[in-house]
C-alpha cells in the first residue's frame, strides 16, 4: 500500500491516482469564507479570502489550490496525510473532530482547517459548489442516471448510442470506461467519488456536452459518490439478489435504490415495472414517473399477487420478433404511439435494456418523430457493449458476458440456448470472493437446469479461500442435478484460463459457449494481487487454438 494512501477512499480499488484526468481546464476560484458558510463553519478573517479551485478526498490526487478533505478510514485517518497534501499544493483542510485533534497533536498546519461533524456528508455539496457543476447560470448537460441490479452498463450505453443518433455531444460515466467527449478514461468504480463526478460534470460542461448517462449503483448511494447531482431522468432496470454483503436484505438494497427516486436527486422517472420491486418503486416515488412494461404479464422474476397486479404501463413493449441473434420490437405509449426499434444483442433482457434507454429519452423531452428517424437511420441498439454479451465466435457461440448473480446467469443462458439440433450450452463461471454468500449455491443451480456442461471455476477469489468458493457453487450444481434429476455435466476446472480452454476442447461447432461473470474485467484479485486475466483474450486465443473461427473486434482487449 502506498505511504500515500488516502483511507478515506479505502473502498476503492487500490491503483496510481490520477491528477487531472476528470477535472476542467479552468475554474473559477471560490472563496473560503463561502465554502465555510455552506457547511456552518466560521473562518477565521485572515483566511476568508483563499481561493479554492479543487476539492479531492486522496492526498495523492491533490492539485494546487484544492481543498484537502481528510475523512476517517480503517486503519488511518486521512488527517495523517494532511501534509502530503499542502506539499501538493491544497490551501485549506476539511476534517472531523478526530481529524482536527490529530492535526492540533502534530506539527503546525499551515492552512486553515475546518472542523464539521460528519465531513463525508459534505463533500458532495462542496464538489458542486467549488466546480460549479451544475449551476443555474450555466448550461451543462441533461443527465440521465441508471440504477438496478442488471442491465445497467448496456442501458446506459443505449442512451448514450440513442443521443449520439439524434447528434447530440454525450457523455458516458460507468463501470467499463468514462466519456467526456473524447478519450475514454478507464474506470475503477461503477461510480466515482463525488468530486470526480462534479468534476467530470463540468468538464463536459466546459466542452460543450449536451447530454451524459450514467451508472447509479447502490454502493454509489450508500458512500455519497452521487451527492449533490440532480438527474433530469432517472431509470430503474430490475432488483434481484446481489450485494447483500453491504445492504444485507432485500429490503433494505431496494430502499437504498430508492433513495436515489426522490426530488433532491431527480426531476423525472422512468421505472421498469416487470417485477414487483419496480411497481413498489413507481407508486412510492414522489417523482413524475413513467411506467413501462417489457415483459408480459406474469413472467417476471417475482410472483404476482393481489397486492402487485401490475396496472398498464405507460410504455408497453410488444410484437418481438428474433432478427438474427437480436430481437426487433414495438414500444407502444398508452396515447397510441408507436416505435419500431431493433436491438442486435441477444436476450429478452436486452430488449428490457433497449425500452428502459428509450423511454428515459422521450422523458428527457425527445421527439417521438425525431427518435424514429435515428433508430432507422442509426440501429443505435446493435452497439458493442464491452463485456455484456460480447460475441467472440459464431461458430460456435462464444460469448463473454458479465453476468454475476443469479438472476442475470439465468437470463444469459436462456438467451443462448439455441434451437439448432443438438446444440448444447457450456458454461464457465464462480462466485466473487467476499460477495453475498447466499448466491453461490443458487448460482450452480440455475446453472445445473439452463446448460448442458456446468465448468465451475474461480472468478475473483480476493481474500477468500477459492476452493472453498468453488465448493459452495458445486453444492448448488449437484444438489440441483440429483432432486431435479438433470442431464448435465458438471465439472470443476481452475483456474480460470483452463477452465476456458477445457469449454472450447469440448465444443462443437454447433454449440455455445458462455464465459460468465466477469465481462470486460482485465484483472483477477487472487489474496491481494491482481492477476492479468481478460476472458475475451483467453477465450480468443483457445478458439484460435482449436482452429474455430474468431470474430474481428479491434477493442477486444482495451
Amino acid at each position: 500500500m502506498s505511504q500515500h494512501h488516502d483511507p478515506g477512499t479505502a473502498d476503492a480499488p487500490e491503483g496510481p491516482a490520477s491528477k487531472s484526468g476528470f477535472r476542467p481546464t479552468a475554474v473559477a476560484a471560490v472563496e473560503l469564507g463561502v465554502i465555510g458558510q455552506s457547511v456552518g463553519v466560521a473562518v477565521p478573517g485572515a483566511s476568508e479570502s483563499v481561493q479554492v479551485t479543487g476539492i479531492s478526498l486522496d492526498s495523492r490526487a491533490v492539485e494546487p489550490g484544492d481543498l484537502y478533505v481528510a475523512l476517517p478510514g480503517a486503519a488511518r485517518h486521512g488527517a495523517d496525510f494532511t501534509r502530503t497534501a499542502i506539499e501538493s499544493g491544497a490551501v485549506a483542510v476539511v476534517t472531523d473532530d478526530a481529524g482536527g485533534k490529530l492535526l492540533a497533536l502534530g506539527s503546525d498546519i499551515a492552512v486553515p482547517v475546518l472542523v464539521v461533524a460528519e465531513p463525508r456528508g459534505v463533500v458532495g455539496r462542496l464538489s458542486r459548489l467549488i466546480y460549479r457543476s451544475q449551476d443555474a447560470d450555466l448550461p451543462g448537460p441533461s443527465m440521465f442516471g441508471v440504477t438496478g441490479t442488471n442491465g445497467k452498463t448496456t442501458t446506459t450505453y443505449f442512451i448514450n448510442a440513442m443521443l449520439q443518433a439524434m447528434g447530440k455531444k454525450t457523455g458516458l460515466i460507468g463501470t467499463i470506461e468514462i466519456l467526456a467527449g473524447g478519450d475514454p478514461i478507464p474506470s475503477l468504480l461503477t461510480t466515482p467519488e463525488s468530486t470526480d463526478v462534479h468534476a467530470l460534470l463540468a468538464l463536459m460542461r466546459e466542452r460543450g456536452l449536451d447530454a451524459a448517462s450514467m451508472e447509479v449503483s447502490s454502493h454509489a448511494v450508500s458512500f455519497r459518490r452521487v451527492d449533490g447531482v440532480v438527474f433530469d431522468v432517472v431509470g430503474f432496470t430490475n432488483l434481484t439478489q446481489d450485494h447483500l454483503d453491504l445492504h444485507g436484505t432485500m429490503e433494505e438494497y431496494f430502499q437504498t435504490k430508492a433513495e436515489l427516486f426522490t426530488a433532491d436527486r431527480a426531476r423525472a422517472a422512468v421505472v421498469t415495472v416487470d417485477d414487483e420491486w419496480g411497481r413498489r418503486l413507481a407508486a412510492q416515488t414522489e417523482l413524475p414517473v413513467t411506467t413501462l412494461a417489457t415483459l408480459p404479464p406474469g413472467s417476471g422474476p417475482v410472483a404476482e399477487s393481489p397486492a402487485t397486479e401490475p396496472a398498464a404501463a405507460d410504455w408497453t413493449v410488444t410484437h418481438t420478433s428474433p432478427r438474427g441473434l437480436g430481437t426487433e420490437f414495438t414500444l407502444r405509449g398508452r396515447d397510441g404511439t408507436e416505435l419500431r426499434v431493433h436491438t442486435g444483442l441477444p436476450g429478452a433482457f436486452n430488449v428490457s435494456n433497449a425500452a428502459l434507454a428509450l423511454a428515459m429519452v422521450l422523458a428527457g423531452g425527445a421527439d417521438p418523430a425525431e427518435v424514429q428517424a435515428a433508430l432507422d437511420a442509426k440501429d443505435p441498439f446493435t452497439v458493442a457493449v464491452p463485456g455484456r454479451m460480447q460475441l467472440v465466435s459464431a461458430r460456435p457461440a462464444a460469448v463473454v458476458d458479465f453476468a454475476h448473480n443469479t438472476d442475470a446467469l439465468a437470463r444469459a443462458l436462456e438467451a443462448l440456448r439455441s434451437p439448432e439440433p443438438a446444440s448444447r450450452v457450456i458454461v464457465v463461471f464462480g462466485a466473487t470472493g467476499q460477495r453475498d454468500q447466499g448466491k453461490r449455491p443458487a448460482m450452480g443451480a440455475t446453472a445445473a437446469r439452463l446448460a448442458d456442461v456446468v465448468i465451475v471455476s474461480d472468478d475473483d477469489p480476493h481474500d477468500e479461500d477459492a476452493a472453498a468458493i468453488r465448493a459452495e457453487v458445486l453444492v448448488g450444481a449437484t444438489d440441483a442435478k440429483e432432486a431435479e434429476q438433470l442431464d448435465c455435466r458438471i465439472m470443476e476446472v481452475f483456474p480460470r484460463d483452463a477452465a476456458i480452454r477445457e469449454a472450447v476442447n469440448l465444443a462443437a461447432p454447433e454449440d455455445t459457449i458462455l464465459i460468465a461473470g466477469r465481462g470486460h474485467e482485465v484483472w483477477q484479485e487472487v489474496k491481494g494481487v491482481n492477476l492479468a486475466l481478460d476472458d475475451r483474450v483467453e477465450l480468443r486465443n483457445a478458439l484460435t487454438a482449436r482452429g474455430f473461427t474468431v470474430l474481428q473486434d479491434d477493442g477486444i482487449e482495451s
